[in-house]
């Protein structure tokens, strides 16, 4: 018993230093975060100007096809089954070339900067994915707006619009630390600008954005399901559209995408300092 109660206070302590820690590293995440937004105000017309290619996708490929009925959707029309994919390239766009900001401040030294700090690798890289995320949610309004004035029939239920920020966040979160990993590989702009347009399409040709992974070769199915974008397209299909269903489980989707999230962020943790070298 006299065993137990000396016990107790070490195993007190231990939990406590947990919870600080944790909550130490959960502060200095948000605080790279909101560094990482503020740039926005410098350059917000970046957002918009990114946003016009998923327009003229859903504006011209949509239209088309849509009068086409080339294309097998189910119980949705063709710009309905399409707008939850353009939402997610939208995302994909924005967040694939989020690692040229760090090779610009390798230029600059500010990553010489963060790693003489006291902050984990794991909280800037976490920090950085969590801001291409809020960037991302701009995106998902002007891809709403375009839905609503093309007569896609889009869900305002409250835990729906929850539900798709999140998923926004989180695969903004993925894709932007996947763009990071990259930029500490190749480091330099150059080969960086060429590897993020090589795998951009591949990403979105190779998922469920504007067909169904049911009517693609076999060989195309297998990518399309160890692609994280399929998953994002799945949930954010069952969300946004009334009477969308989710072909794999929104729970199902949401876990891969924050699976393959810590995946990524553990590995840009490990080679950050790479970019400096």
């Amino acid at each position: 018993m006299y065993q137990e109660l000396d016990a107790l206070p070490k195993d007190l302590a231990e939990k406590t230093n947990l919870i600080a820690g944790f909550l130490s590293f959960f502060r200095k995440t948000l605080v790279i975060t909101e560094l990482e937004v503020r740039k926005l105000r410098h350059d917000p017309t970046e957002l918009f100007t990114r946003a016009i290619q998923p327009a003229l996708w859903m504006l011209v490929f949509g239209e088309v096809f849509s009068r086409v009925r080339a294309i097998p959707t189910g119980n949705f029309g063709y710009l309905d089954f399409m707008a939850p994919g353009i939402l997610a390239q939208s995302v994909l766009f924005v967040a694939i070339f989020y690692g040229i900001g760090i090779i610009w401040e390798r230029d600059l030294g500010i990553v010489h900067k963060f790693l003489a700090s006291p902050v984990p690798r794991a909280a800037l890289v976490l920090g950085k994915a969590l801001s291409a995320g809020i960037r991302a949610l701009s995106q998902g309004i002007i891809i709403y707006i375009l839905s609503l004035l093309l007569g896609v029939h889009i869900s305002f239920a409250p835990l729906s619009i929850l539900g798709i920020i999140l998923v926004i966040i989180i695969s903004a979160a993925l894709f932007s630390t996947l763009s990071l990993i990259i930029a500490c590989i190749v480091k330099t702009r150059e080969r960086f600008m060429g590897i993020g347009q090589v795998i951009t399409m591949p990403l979105f040709f190779a998922s469920n954005a504007i067909y169904p992974v049911a009517i693609m070769p076999d060989w195309l199915k297998v990518i399309a399901h160890i692609n994280p974008l399929t998953y994002q397209v799945d949930a954010l299909r069952s969300l946004m559209l009334i009477g969308g269903t989710s072909m794999y489980g929104l729970t199902f989707d949401i876990s891969i995408l924050i699976i393959s999230l810590f995946i990524l962020i553990v590995i840009g943790a490990k080679i950050y300092p790479n970019v400096a070298r």
